[in-house]
């Protein structure tokens, strides 16, 4: 068995120390930037990438094409780039290759947090107060104003992704402020 490890850095390091304790060989890749980085020389194997940067680990068709090359049964993601997106693990099944992680239906559903909150309430998941469907200002500051005296909300960005426009608002007069830099931060 052969594992292609789609990420680099120290995430890359541990995938390759935990597969070579299970008997599996490795391949890193890595960016025009990264070809002296450590993850690199740690696999059993390793392919560079085309570009730059955090870019190059993004392309899901070069990432795909390298796994394919490279006689890989498996790609594991590790944990950010590629790691939540659908289209990557779709990617991989069309391939023939195992992604290591949830299904792309099971990534396409937790990508939403509205539709796992919705999920959550109809399996009859307990979960905190909240709206699950994008509201205005308007709605927000209602939600904030009715709730128990000393209450906070989140607000997230619909957009948002990777913890970016995600806000806590303690009182009031702060949520038009904290809205306008979620929105622009997502």
């Amino acid at each position: 068995m052969s594992l292609l490890i789609a990420n680099r850095g120290e995430i890359a390091i541990r995938i390759a120390a935990a597969a070579a304790d299970l008997g599996v060989d490795t391949v890193a890749i890595y960016s025009m930037d990264d070809a002296r980085s450590l993850h690199a020389r740690r696999a059993d194997k390793a392919v560079d990438l085309e570009g730059s940067g955090a870019s190059a680990y993004l392309d899901i068709d070069a990432v795909v094409r390298t796994a394919t090359a490279a006689g890989c049964d498996a790609i594991h993601p590790g944990y950010g780039f590629l790691s939540e997106n659908p289209d990557f693990a779709s990617a991989c099944v069309e391939a023939g290759i195992t992604f290591v992680g949830p299904t792309p239906a099971t990534l396409e559903l937790f990508g939403d947090k509205a539709q796992a909150r919705a999920l959550a309430e109809d399996l009859g998941i307990p979960v905190v107060p909240g709206i699950s469907e994008p509201v205005g200002l308007e709605q927000a500051r209602h939600f904030l104003e009715e709730g128990p005296a000393g209450s906070s909300i989140l607000i997230k960005a619909v957009a948002g992704g990777g913890g970016r426009g995600i806000r806590i608002v303690n009182r009031a007069e702060d949520l038009e402020a904290a809205h306008e830099r979620a929105r622009s931060e997502a």
